[in-house]
């Protein structure tokens, strides 16, 4: 890498960037923002360039999935599967914790893990009163559990979206690769939170009756809504499924989703596009364009080629390599912009070093990114907004009081998915 103009400048942009990503002192798409602007303005790239560096499929699919999911939660579905869950578990709370754990999961799984926390949190606040029992450890286990059952699909967490669009990895490759780790990394974790919290979550009898008592279907606010939800909710996870048979992108299938949900809803499409998070759409913006400067001045390429020669090319150390650094810095920055560094470099790597299979890297980025967001509090956009619904209801989630629990199990679920990696691609 020749250390010229161009290069010094992306580089100390890229490095102020994450620098002030990181100390949170700016709002995050601000400083994303920022940076691409400088890049464009020192002209290190043009700006028809930097568009083709904005990944659309990323961008589309979330645009997509903001929607369904904004006209959706309006029907009460998730308050529904809440108390379901809490009744099904008989009012137990070490059982309630286990069970809104799985719907947090699952629901991270098909939908998103943020959506998912704002969505059950609220619920489980409630739920706990009426137990009269720390909500504590139930918050613990849903951070976790959005992380975990996120990482399971494509659609589940912001970084299996980048890396799938780029892989042309499917909805079905993510889920068929990636549910044994997760099943057993979720029934791990949640064994080990029942061992270290079982002393605190005790109730009463007559508290476990007052959960019984909760009318789940008064949750439900439009039937009618909620059908057609369903419905659309439904034929846009069987697109995902079959995207590759019916050679579609999961943005085309995600935006078409949404805009037929739209169109037999009859909502207007003013009140429906406040549910898209459009500082998170521009925030991955503006990473496309600086990482994209990046490769376009050699950073990525001199990376990558170093890369190689500390793993000799082995295919083995390489891939564990990316799995532990990937879930080491996840847990202490942001992992969008991580795994936006991480993807080129990766097929750098596979161009550099004559590496066809590409699959060992990209699950080991995956399951690194998103189950190393876990290990803090700002691991994950998941952790900081639980954190801070928590602090509104008198809750406080401490920086060490959350790392001291989750680290370890953030640990764990790495040697799970490094065991798993080795034996299913690496034998």
């Amino acid at each position: 890498m020749i250390l010229n103009s161009p290069v010094i400048i992306t580089l100390v942009i890229f490095f102020l960037t994450y620098g002030l990503i990181i100390s949170e002192m700016i709002n995050r798409t601000v400083v994303a923002l920022i940076g691409a602007s400088l890049i464009l303005f020192a002209n290190v790239i043009n700006q028809e360039q930097a568009i083709k560096y904005i990944d659309f499929n990323t961008i589309g699919l979330l645009i997509g999935m903001m929607i369904i999911v904004g006209i959706t939660r309006r029907t009460g579905v998730f308050e529904y599967m809440a108390i379901k869950a809490a009744k099904l578990a008989k009012g137990d709370p070490l059982l309630i914790m286990a069970s809104l754990s799985a719907v947090t999961a699952i629901t991270s799984a098909l939908l998103d893990n943020v959506t998912t926390v704002l969505l059950i949190v609220p619920v489980t606040f409630s739920i706990c009163y009426k137990l009269e029992i720390d909500p504590f450890p139930f918050l613990i286990s849903q951070i976790l559990a959005s992380n975990i059952g996120g990482t399971a699909t494509l659609i589940g967490d912001p970084p299996n979206i980048m890396i799938g669009s780029v892989s042309g990895l499917s909805f079905m490759d993510f889920l068929s690769n990636l549910f044994v780790p997760i099943l057993v990394t979720f029934i791990a974790t949640i064994l080990v939170l029942r061992v270290v919290y079982r002393k605190q979550l005790i109730t009463s009898e007559l508290s476990k009756s007052r959960i019984m008592e909760l009318q789940e279907v008064e949750a439900i606010k439009d039937y009618a809504l909620l059908k057609k939800s369903l419905l659309v909710l439904t034929l846009t996870i069987l697109g995902f499924i079959f995207h590759n048979m019916l050679h579609l992108e999961p943005a085309t299938i995600a935006l078409g989703g949404a805009t037929f949900l739209i169109f037999i809803t009859k909502e207007e499409p003013e009140d429906i596009l406040l549910a898209v998070e459009w500082p998170t759409l521009f925030f991955f913006a503006g990473l496309f364009i600086i990482v994209g400067a990046l490769d376009h001045v050699g950073v990525i390429e001199w990376v990558a080629r170093k890369s190689i020669e500390a793993t000799s090319g082995a295919v083995v150390s390489t891939t564990m390599l990316i799995l532990w650094l990937s879930a080491i810095a996840s847990a202490f920055i942001d992992n969008i912009p991580f795994v936006a560094t991480m993807i080129p470099l990766i097929q750098k790597m596979g161009q550099i070093g004559g590496i066809e299979n590409l699959r060992p890297f990209w699950w080991a980025l995956s399951l690194g990114a998103c189950l190393g967001g876990n290990g803090t509090l700002i691991g994950a956009s998941a952790n900081v907004i639980v954190a801070g619904l928590s602090e509104k209801n008198g809750v406080v989630i401490t920086f060490r009081g959350f790392m001291k629990i989750a680290f370890p199990l953030m640990i764990l679920s790495i040697i799970i998915s490094s065991v798993y990696i080795f034996v299913a691609y690496l034998i």
